[in-house]
């Protein structure tokens, strides 16, 4: 890859030769170098633990802080079942009812499934590619930080009795006329989490594309790498559209703007929409890591590759992509049109096929191997079994005419579950048996395995089957009581029993979880004998992630690759040393994984505690209509990023390069689409983006939907502010990548000029396009309240420019970019991209589709 700025290019051979791994290394050289790495990744220690960024601490704060939320939520569920055990029971109060299965629903999806997918591929992903540590370190750390605070904020509501109450999908009008304060943590809480979900996506993706050993090419990269590739950008697709829906419910809920009041022009189905669109790739960006799991687990107790690699990666791609066309298979009985209803019924039934392609491939590895039945597949077993039958009853509510009978009663219920544990729980429970050799370098009981197994296989069924009856017999959803006589009194008890046996399978599980292991004698290194990189981790534990990075050529590196284990250990691969006392990995090319650069890596820090403090302080102050102390929370917010990048992103290097091992040059410096932070930005705003399509969406909605949109005699945006708008938009960009282009041709002082000006004309455009519209009323119609919802968007974005664009160049007068150290400047100029983009669609939207309509 071309390398901008005159910054040099890798030197020496690639690949090495045999002859060159096999060159011995003095014992004295191994253990001076294996010193300095330990120096520089050493975990801080006492109270400083908390400032730690590795992936190893960070995933594993992240994977318990989502457990623990996730037995909250259990908790909820079992006084859910004690209330529904019997009829006319009043154990809790209708309202109290009502918030406990809303927060068990946003609890177990919002602050569980998404979240334990992300912390475990933080703990593990840098294992299985044999990186060190993920690109952005302090990211990871910022993020988990940032899901602790708003988890904590939304779950602890329950015990102030102010928990949102209108259901984890918080349908208008219930929720935008509730009192109190529910619905805006529902909203505010749970935004913030999902910054922290994109943060955690934004690394992963990163991560895999450009952290891969050398010679690990994209086709023989581990499946979960693939799966975390997938699930990352549905994510980055999915999350963007609740996210705008939030934006929009939140104006309603603070200032009365009318987004879904049809009395004002609005319509409450855009929230179904876009709640939708993001709530149906969900149930897959649960179900994808949890079969990666599986992928990782099954090859390894067959003792033998896995069958249809290629196979499986397509039919990962499929279910993604097939996926984002699924969301009106949960408003079938919206009222929508028969045409939609069947291309929605045919695309609900066509997703069947990738997914039952990764289910037959596993099970024709499974039959072809010689399989030892372990723990971890015991319970993969099980999940396949009960996945099966959630797919069975997806199948039957794929189509329009049962699922008008069963919409909203309890067999919804058991489907869901069905699919969510045998997709979800049960995998990812393997998961924890099979890699917890890796994380604690200990072994968890295979007697107490089985009871948990057992206990929790026999309770799921013994609660859920019985409900796909209670359905059938006509018993809805989400009624806190019932009359007797009806037939569900015996259903519900039954389920209520096996939910208390399913809780003593969980809780046997947590306690050969947590129970102190120090009498275990020593594990061998590689328990299962697998052949993936993950089990060539130090045995007793070692914070640098891989003693040396090692050159891979097969997708099982330790089955066919003779003495790998050995030459890495001897520190004959990549990066075995840490002259510098700085924490290093390799980056690599995309597609074919060979050498860049290496990548020094962030350590300990505070600052992203801080970040995430006040990034929350923003976030929760709103809810209890503190704006003034959300403002300064915000701001502080900016500062302390802008110190942490500062300090520690796209520092120039004492050297242009350095000795990588055997024999390899690369360089310490990369700017543009050859650096990490370039891609994270790219993937960003890949994001960003889906979420200002979901508010032009929103304006094309109400254009088809409502007869009066605009309404008769409406005022419109001032079309000149507009044109000037656009071509203030326009002119920005053009300077900020004049500055680009110019500081890399050393003509340092005219590329300064272009950074004074940019941020003016920038903010000269937001101010244009916000005058266009703040003679508008907002809160009249939802004409004028979309028109301002689109301004408010570019405005805050070019904020954010702004702030991009001084930081830049308070850079140049620093001496932190130079024509030859230009990454910042890069990436600045590739938000602009974006953001120009969405300010002249913003533009033609807000000046042209009024003559338009």
């Amino acid at each position: 890859m071309t390398r901008p700025s005159g910054l040099p290019q890798p030197e020496g051979p690639y690949p090495p030769t045999d002859e060159m791994l096999a060159e011995p290394v003095p014992r004295d050289v191994q253990e001076a170098q294996a010193s300095r790495l330990r120096a520089a990744w050493e975990t801080p220690k006492g109270w400083r633990y908390i400032t730690a960024v590795n992936n190893t601490e960070v995933g594993k704060w992240y994977c318990l802080t989502a457990l623990v939320f996730m037995l909250l939520a259990g908790v909820m569920a079992l006084i859910i079942r004690l209330q529904l055990a019997v009829p006319e029971n009043d154990l809790v109060s209708a309202d109290r009812f009502n918030q406990l299965f809303t927060m068990h629903g946003s609890a177990m999806m919002f602050l569980f499934a998404v979240p334990m997918f992300e912390a475990v591929s933080i703990l593990l992903l840098p294992g299985m590619l044999g990186a060190r540590d993920m690109p952005f370190p302090r990211l990871s750390a910022f993020g988990y930080w940032c899901f602790l605070i708003g988890g904590v904020f939304v779950i602890g509501s329950i015990f102030f009795d102010a928990a949102p109450r209108a259901g984890w999908f918080m349908y208008p009008p219930l929720a935008t006329k509730d009192e109190g304060p529910g619905s805006d943590i529902w909203l505010l809480g749970l935004s913030f989490i999902e910054v922290a979900s994109i943060a955690a996506a934004v690394e992963l993706i990163v991560g895999t594309l450009k952290c891969r050993p050398p010679g690990m090419r994209v086709n023989i990269m581990p499946l979960y790498a693939w799966y975390v590739l997938v699930v990352g950008g549905m994510i980055l697709f999915a999350f963007p559209p609740l996210i705008a829906g939030d934006f929009l419910f939140e104006l309603e809920r603070s200032f009365d703007w009318p987004f879904f009041d049809p009395t004002r022009g609005g319509d409450p189905m855009l929230w179904q929409h876009l709640f939708w669109i993001f709530g149906h790739p969900e149930v897959y960006i649960i179900f994808l890591p949890s079969i990666a799991i599986a992928a990782m687990v099954i090859p390894t107790v067959a003792r033998r590759p896995i069958f249809g690699y290629s196979w499986i990666v397509l039919s990962a791609v499929g279910t993604g992509f097939l996926s984002f066309g699924l969301w009106v298979h949960h408003m079938f009985t919206t009222g929508l049109p028969s045409i939609s209803l069947g291309f929605f019924s045919a695309a609900s039934e066509a997703v069947v096929i990738p997914t039952g392609i990764q289910i037959f491939a596993f099970l024709a590895t499974l039959m072809a191997g010689r399989v030892k039945m372990t723990l971890p597949m015991l319970w993969i077993s099980g999940a396949l079994a009960i996945f099966t039958m959630g797919g069975l009853t997806g199948v039957m509510l794929a189509l329009a005419p049962f699922d008008f009978q069963a919409h909203d009663t309890y067999f919804i219920v058991a489907h869901l579950h069905y699919t969510l544990f045998g997709g979800m729980v049960f995998p990812v429970i393997a998961g924890v048996y099979y890699f917890f050799p890796f994380i604690q370098k200990k072994l968890m009981s295979d007697r107490l395995g089985k009871w948990a197994f057992w206990l929790t296989f026999s309770g799921f069924n013994l609660c859920f089957l019985p409900m796909h009856l209670t359905g059938l017999w006509g018993m809805p959803r989400r009624v806190y009581t019932y009359p007797g006589g009806l037939g569900w009194d015996w259903l519900n008890l039954i389920s209520t029993v096996g939910a208390f046996v399913m809780a003593a399978g969980f809780a046997t599980f947590v306690w050969d979880l947590i129970r102190p292991k120090h009498r275990q004698a020593q594990i061998p290194r590689n328990p299962w004998d697998g052949g993936t990189l993950e089990w060539t981790h130090d045995v007793p534990e070692e914070a640098w992630g891989v003693r040396s990075i090692p050159h891979v050529t097969t997708r099982y590196p330790l089955w066919d690759q003779p003495d790998m284990l050995t030459r890495l250990d001897a520190g004959r691969y990549y990066l075995p040393d840490a002259q510098e006392g700085k924490r290093e990995t390799l980056v690599t090319s995309v597609i074919d994984a060979e050498p860049v650069q290496v990548q020094r890596v962030t350590g300990p820090t505070w600052i992203t505690l801080w970040a995430a403090a006040f990034t929350g302080g923003a976030f929760i102050f709103p809810t209890f209509s503190w704006y003034t102390p959300a403002i300064i929370s915000g701001a502080l917010a900016i500062c302390c990023i802008i110190w942490w990048l500062w300090t520690a992103t796209a520092q120039v290097p004492e050297a242009d390069s350095k000795d990588a091992g055997l024999g390899l040059r690369l360089p310490t410096y990369a700017a543009g689409p050859a650096s990490v932070g370039w891609w994270a930005i790219w993937i960003t705003m890949l994001g960003d983006a889906t979420a200002f399509a979901s508010l032009v969406f929103g304006f094309f909605f109400y254009w088809t939907a409502s007869p009066d949109f605009p309404p008769d005699g409406a005022a419109h945006a001032v079309p000149g502010l507009i044109a000037l708008a656009a071509l203030a938009f326009a002119v920005n960009w053009a300077l900020t990548v004049g500055a680009r282009q110019l500081n890399r041709a050393g003509r340092v002082t005219p590329a300064r000029i272009c950074l004074i000006a940019a941020p003016a004309v920038a903010a000269a455009g937001a101010a244009a396009l916000v005058g266009a519209v703040i003679d508008l009323e907002p809160a009249s119609h939802v004409y004028p309240a979309i028109l301002w919802a689109l301004a408010i968007w570019i405005a805050v974005h070019s904020g954010a420019g702004v702030i991009m664009q001084l930081y830049c160049l308070a850079g140049s007068l620093f001496g932190k970019l130079t024509p030859r150290y230009d990454a910042d400047i890069w990436n600045v100029s590739l938000f602009w991209h974006f953001v120009t983009i969405s300010a002249l669609v913003a533009c033609a939207v807000l000046g042209l589709m009024p003559e338009a309509l």
